[in-house]
């Protein structure tokens, strides 16, 4: 039996379901109430946020990237032993890329297909009776999702706050919150979204407020009642990657941070083991391991500590001599010869492929992705198909001359060309693996 469930979700980015999910999370928690939260499509930094909020591990849903059966027993795992289930959307409600029904990746897929409501957030700055054309506009725009209330964020005054409510209330949608503006509310940000949860030595404090903020500005109760069971299909079988060997050596710390709880749980229940190290730490890949997964993160940022860590460097060649070594985007970045800080300062990597990244040259990569490996690794065998995304800001400078790990294409099916690079137990790939394509 799953734990009822709402959907806190917003008309655009920028409009605040963050700092509505997290005040919600961190009360409802400070409230005694076991609460599950999950985030929309591919995040890494929001879900670590909920896990300090509610002290659970928080779980990603995507309802392009993973296949249906894949949704519902992620769904089934984690809100079982739950009170309440939470789930931060992503960018706007309705938001996806053109794709089969309910398979778009858009929050509204998962509102519609698991019947949840959606609390929805509006920024209302710079408005007042226009807030209820949006309200109305959203709550009839497709009868499959259910707007079961509204939260009012960054009002300006008392005034401005019943001028909205009285338009709205023509509607026939409750408002179950009101926040005023406050610019210390915002979390600070960087290149790839906010500063990671680890990086902040108040977070404790500022969860805090946030608790107090929706104490005070939030109808708890009211958005606790508007929750519902997630509708489910029958338990399946449902993997999402198969693991790479028996005993995964895993890079793990503020430079390779990214890398998916759903991933490393299928892992574990497939019987894999996963031995955690430091590369910042100069630490090697434990040698009891028989594969070594380099994931995503900010290496731009530590590239000088990773240029300078013999151990390292040494302990992942001998490594590779041997055993599978897979990198992806940020792991990618350092398995190749060279990186580009934003400074222009080049920095030796550990040149296991024969690639050169750039920071300092930035252009934004962003999108859903399919891949089709063109050899057996550690993602799977040749032909076989994954889905997951690609979000970066560092160019490919020297593309060197290994050969490709994968053909890729886009969410709409586009050639991408050929991307990656493998060389002998070596590969790595801008591209990050969710599931297993259906």
């Amino acid at each position: 039996m799953s734990a009822p469930g709402l959907i806190v979700a917003a008309p655009r980015s920028g409009a605040g379901k963050t700092t509505v999910s997290l005040a919600l999370l961190a009360a409802l928690k400070r409230r005694g109430i076991g609460v599950q939260a999950a985030k929309v499509g591919p995040d890494y930094i929001d879900p670590r946020f909920h896990e300090a909020a509610t002290g659970r591990q928080s779980f990603n849903l995507d309802s392009w990237a993973m296949p249906p059966c894949l949704v519902d027993a992620l769904l089934s795992e984690h809100a079982a032993q739950a009170d309440l289930l939470v789930i931060e959307g992503a960018m706007g409600l309705f938001d996806g890329i053109p794709s089969a029904p309910l398979r778009s990746g858009a929050t509204a897929d998962l509102a519609a297909r698991l019947g949840l409501p959606v609390l929805l957030v509006i920024d209302v700055s710079g408005q007042s009776q226009s807030a209820a054309a949006l309200v109305r506009g959203f709550a009839t725009h497709d009868p499959q999702v259910l707007i079961g209330g509204i939260v009012l964020n960054r009002l300006g005054s008392d005034r401005h706050r019943k001028m909205v409510a009285d338009a709205i209330a023509q509607l026939g949608v409750p408002i179950l919150g009101a926040i005023p503006r406050d610019a210390s509310l915002a979390l600070p940000e960087r290149h790839l979204g906010l500063v990671q949860a680890g990086e902040h030595g108040d977070l404790a404090a500022r969860l805090d407020r946030l608790a107090d903020l929706a104490d005070r500005h939030l109808d708890l109760d009211a958005i606790q009642a508007l929750a519902v069971p997630p509708r489910l299909s029958p338990p399946q079988p449902a993997a999402a990657l198969p693991p790479p060997g028996q005993r995964i050596a895993l890079a793990r710390d503020e430079a390779f941070s990214f890398v998916y709880p759903h991933i490393l749980d299928g892992w574990r229940r497939a019987g894999a083991e996963i031995a955690a190290f430091s590369p910042l730490a100069d630490e090697a890949p434990p040698e009891a391991c028989d594969s070594c997964w380099l994931p995503g993160g900010y290496p731009e940022l530590h590239a000088g500590r990773l240029a300078g860590a013999e151990r390292f460097r040494s302990g992942l060649a001998h490594f590779a001599e041997t055993r599978l070594v897979h990198g992806e985007c940020g792991g990618y970045m350092v398995l190749g010869a060279r990186l580009e800080d934003e400074n222009g300062v080049s920095r030796r990597m550990a040149g296991l492929l024969g690639h050169a990244t750039s920071f300092a040259k930035r252009r934004l990569h962003l999108g859903y992705r399919e891949a089709r490996l063109l050899a057996d690794g550690p993602l799977g065998k040749a032909g076989a198909r994954l889905r997951g995304h690609e979000f970066h800001y560092a160019a490919l400078v020297d593309a060197g001359n290994d050969a490709p790990l994968a053909e890729l294409a886009d969410g709409q099916g586009q050639d991408l060309g050929k991307s990656g690079g493998r060389r002998g137990y070596v590969t790595g790939t801008f591209f990050h693996a969710i599931a297993i394509s259906e």
